[in-house]
């Protein structure tokens, strides 16, 4: 009985020490990966590289050899596999482009592929500017790619699904964070897509008897309302001016619009020949509202031109501190000129 105590014992210690050397490579495995998957990555400076579409994990790390930082492709893909057995879901890493930087780990860099934190750039794109002076914007930006430098904007306009639409007023004016080298023509229909959501919302939203036939005219006097104040306090009255002019067949004589009609021929001064322009913008000849917008109108101004100002005032002046003074009368308006006009001679 003893000797088969002994035996036994002996026997349980035999299989503890085979069990023991079958966990050892596992657990000189698992301290390997632990320790690979936290190490710093070689990373002497910051290095941007491209996920390319059908790029998988270990062409990732064959391509951020290839620029110098070796990575281990076996180890980098099995990475990766352990870390969906760990999370219970599939690692897709994101398209993009991707900044590698000093310190960064191996997790660091699967976590980073696999969320989608691609490099991004901002492009702002200013209201009250025309579309015109956007181009110029775009073009000068090197973070974008630029596809649409050589078209016209008829030949853009088609691409954005817009076939045959002026491109003036169509977009909406913000700062828009985008991933780097996105392309100018991803980011113009993005931005045609926040003006028609915003347009539509205000319109829905809009004051009832309103002398607009169609949401595009709203953006029209949007855009007008735009390039005649800065300031919020003065949007709704005038919009509410011209909306008064147009209910009663007056003629808009606005500035801004007339300006607009001279394109890159205005010099930067207005002169009485200019009034006698006959473009379809000069609105001191033609009544109603111009053809197209004249500039990217900012949310604050479809609100306006969709909540104008219930005014009895037909006319409005500058006051030289970037404020208008409203009259109701031509006489009234005529003092206010004047009295204006001599307060900027002092």
């Amino acid at each position: 009985m003893f000797f088969l105590q002994v035996f036994t014992l002996k026997l349980s210690r035999f299989f503890l020490f085979i069990f023991i050397l079958m966990l050892l490579p596992v657990a000189a495995a698992a301290w390997f990966y632990l320790g690979w998957m936290e190490r710093p990555l070689p990373v002497a400076s910051t290095l941007e590289f491209q996920v390319s579409p059908g790029m998988g994990v270990r062409k990732v790390a064959q391509v951020l050899t290839e620029a110098g930082v070796p990575v281990s492709e076996d180890a980098l893909t099995l990475a990766a596999r352990v870390e969906e057995v760990l999370s219970d879901r599939k690692i897709d890493i994101h398209v993009g482009y991707y900044a590698l930087t000093a310190g960064m780990t191996p997790r660091q860099l699967l976590r980073m592929m696999a969320e989608g934190m691609v490099l991004q750039v901002e492009v702002r794109l200013i209201e009250g500017w025309t579309f015109r002076e956007w181009r110029r914007v775009i073009a000068a930006h090197d973070g974008l790619e630029h596809l649409a430098t050589s078209l016209s904007d008829a030949e853009l306009m088609q691409k954005i699904g817009l076939p045959g639409q002026a491109p003036e007023g169509m977009f909406f004016p913000d700062t828009y964070r985008v991933s780097k080298y996105s392309s100018d023509i991803t980011l113009l229909a993005y931005a045609a897509r926040e003006m028609r959501t915003h347009l539509e919302r205000e319109w829905n939203a809009r004051e009832a008897n309103l002398p607009y036939r169609s949401p595009y005219e709203a953006l029209i006097m949007a855009s007008i309302v735009e390039k005649e104040t800065g300031l919020e306090k003065d949007r709704a009255m005038v919009a509410g001016v011209f909306v008064n002019r147009l209910r009663i067949g007056m003629r808009l004589d606005t500035d801004p619009s007339v300006i607009y009609g001279l394109g890159e021929s205005f010099d930067g001064k207005l002169y009485k020949s200019s009034l006698r322009a006959d473009t379809p913008y000069n609105t001191y000849i033609h009544a109603g509202l111009p053809p197209t917008p004249i500039a990217m109108p900012s949310l604050a101004s479809l609100k306006a031109a969709l909540h104008p100002a219930k005014t009895n005032a037909f006319y409005f002046v500058a006051k030289g501190d970037g404020s208008s003074h409203f009259s109701a009368t031509l006489a009234e308006h005529n003092r206010a000129v004047q009295r204006y006009l001599r307060s900027k001679g002092k």
